[in-house]
């Protein structure tokens, strides 16, 4: 079938006059337009936005006449080499494209130019993940207007979380909260430092260039970079360390080239697959770094405010894309000089290193590039691997003083109810600032999950989305929980209730928002997403406050009595950070339990039936 392609292909270049060569001289094409058979110079100004549009073409050359301006939206096609003679110049805008398909070696003696606008930007200390899509590019010409004592590069060789801080103290606790221990893991760069092509380095800006720029907030400011195009094959080194297996193996790597790239070619070439594709060497995710929560002394890092972990945008190969704190949901794309979080995987295979700290490559070829949607930039093969279209639901947590976190769940093929593994389960940066975040919770695994797949038959009336919630804000504050979007005929052809476990109630998110209040902590049984009207009723009863009580006895006994025919099964005692501290059995209506260690506090009490069913009701211990 590929040779056949390849011989239509040759014979349409053929009859398009194979070989052949067309020049622009500032008005008109000497030998009509190019095409992918002929060879284009350019020997006057052309801008693909006033001078007739895109360009595809066998080879392109700009003479010491010649000026080529890719504007936004525009793209140049060449089969094989760009060549730029001394005094010729290209310059990309910031949404232009250049797409190479052959391995060739670009020539440039005179001026190659790539624009990249930054994102909205609100403060100069905000940072930037960046990739230069251009070869030779020093530091201080790529990241010219970056504060020059906060440009870095990221060192996954030195990443391991193998405990946890308590707010940005040095206090280690049992855990992970995706901070490097010893916080070497980002390296101060120099100025006369090379941008390697395919990684990622991050910078704020220069704070005296930013406060310069015309223009109210947000501003966009302008980076250029200057060299000759990158092309063709990257291997960029990734890095683990098996000392400890729970953390997240993260490397900041980048788009190499001045075109976009397809995600879903990225993934289908270099995502860990197990027998499908047992030479990737990443996990199935992309991060995105979207800032929108103010630094905080409490978050835990490398300073002594940083910003909340939980800001990133993140694209995942199976089960969708959520937006990060800037609110924006990714394409499938990603832009050019664009940088990005990826895990390198404990599955995966590995070429270099020394036990613990072991190595592989991620991979960036031609063939991942593409001449569009080059628009959307972050703080074509059939066997490419494609994303279900089936039932999603994404959920926004935001509040009246500028939380924003968004979930997505999705009912998607091959996967299931359990950890699938970030091509399916990807989990939520952790972060311990003043901020909010809501995730969903697998049973069995203690992650925190931005975005859960599922799977595709366990969507009925009677399934459960278990909503994780916790806060360290601790001002008076009104949360909101609202749908952002829905894909599916079952999710939008049936009501979504909130079931708000603490309140006993259940709202239908397709009517209204759900607003909300809560004390400081992390609640991991407040909150279901059901379908069933039904979720607070047992069979045809409906549950009220008098169906289960819950009785304060004297010397820490505490009764627990159920109304009706059925009888209880089980009792858990949760706390409002989500902690089982009671896990009892029972067999019947009513039991009398010594809960003396309880100390004088509100708790849950999750109450399991006979029916399978459950209650969970709030009770204070005042005694």
């Amino acid at each position: 079938m590929k040779n056949i392609i390849a011989l239509i292909v040759f014979l349409l270049a053929f009859n398009l006059g194979y070989g052949q060569t067309t020049t622009w001289d500032g008005a008109a094409w000497s030998a009509g337009s190019p095409n992918i058979g002929v060879n284009a110079i350019i020997d006057g100004n052309y801008s693909t936005f006033v001078n007739g549009g895109n360009i595809t073409a066998l080879s392109l050359t700009v003479t010491l006449n010649g000026a080529l301006t890719v504007t936004d939206g525009f793209f140049v096609w060449i089969q094989d080499a760009v060549t730029v003679d001394l005094g010729g110049t290209i310059i990309v805008n910031s949404q232009g494209s250049v797409v190479q398909i052959n391995n060739t070696a670009n020539t440039v003696n005179g001026t190659v130019t790539v624009e990249k606008l930054t994102p909205d930007m609100n403060a100069w200390y905000e940072y930037t993940y960046w990739s230069s899509p251009v070869s030779g590019e020093t530091i201080n010409g790529g990241l010219f207007e970056g504060q020059a004592d906060r440009r870095f590069l990221f060192d996954g060789s030195k990443f391991l979380d193998a405990t946890a801080e308590t707010g940005n103290n040095n206090a280690a606790v049992a855990g992970q909260d995706d901070i490097d221990d010893n916080r070497d893991d980002w390296a101060l760069v120099n100025g006369a430092d090379i941008m390697n092509p395919g990684v990622g380095y991050a910078s704020t800006h220069d704070e005296i260039i930013f406060n310069a720029t015309l223009g109210g907030l947000p501003k966009n400011l302008k980076y250029t970079f200057e060299g000759p195009f990158n092309n063709g094959v990257y291997n960029v080194p990734i890095y683990r360390n098996d000392s400890e297996l729970n953390d997240t193996n993260w490397n900041l790597i980048g788009n190499p080239y001045p075109s976009a790239i397809s995600t879903i070619s990225f993934f289908t070439l270099n995502e860990y697959h197990g027998i499908f594709n047992p030479t990737g060497t990443i996990e199935g995710a992309i991060y995105l770094w979207s800032q929108n929560t103010p630094p905080d002394s409490n978050t835990n890092g490398n300073e002594n405010e940083n910003f909340a972990v939980s800001d990133y945008a993140i694209i995942n190969s199976g089960s969708g894309n959520i937006a990060g704190g800037d609110n924006l949901l990714p394409n499938d794309y990603i832009p050019s000089g664009q940088g990005f979080f990826v895990s390198y995987s404990n599955d995966a295979g590995t070429t270099g290193g020394t036990f613990p700290v072991l190595s592989n490559t991620v991979t960036f070829n031609n063939s991942m590039r593409v001449t569009g949607n080059n628009d959307q930039f972050f703080r074509a093969n059939n066997n490419l691997k494609t994303k279900s279209v089936a039932n999603k639901v994404w959920l926004n947590l935001t509040s009246d003083n500028g939380v924003f976190n968004q979930i997505l769940t999705a009912y998607v093929d091959g996967a299931t109810n359990k950890y699938d593994g970030m091509s399916y389960d990807a989990p939520r940066n952790l972060s311990t600032g003043a901020a909010a975040i809501l995730y969903t919770t697998i049973e069995g695994y203690s992650k925190k999950f931005a975005i859960q797949g599922k799977a595709e038959n366990s969507l009925n009336e009677d399934e459960v989305i278990n909503i994780g919630f916790k806060t360290t804000i601790d001002v008076p504050t009104t949360y909101k929980l609202s749908i952002a979007q829905l894909e599916g005929d079952f999710l939008n052809g049936n009501p979504i209730y909130l079931k708000d476990n603490l309140l006993n109630t259940l709202h239908d998110l397709k009517d209204s928002d759900y607003n909300f209040t809560s004390t400081v902590g992390e609640f991991n049984e407040r909150f279901e997403i059901v379908f069933n009207e039904d979720a607070l009723s047992l069979g045809d009863q409906t549950i009220t406050n008098n169906d289960l009580s819950i009785i304060e006895l004297r010397n820490g006994d505490v009764l627990f009595k159920l109304s009706g025919n059925l009888a209880m099964s089980s009792i858990q005692i949760i706390d409002l950070q989500g902690r089982i501290l009671y896990d009892l059995k029972i067999e019947g209506n009513s039991k009398t339990y010594n809960l003396s260690n309880l100390s004088l506090a509100p708790y849950l009490a999750k109450v399991t039936l006979s029916n399978g069913a459950t209650i969970t009701k709030k009770a204070i211990k005042r005694l």
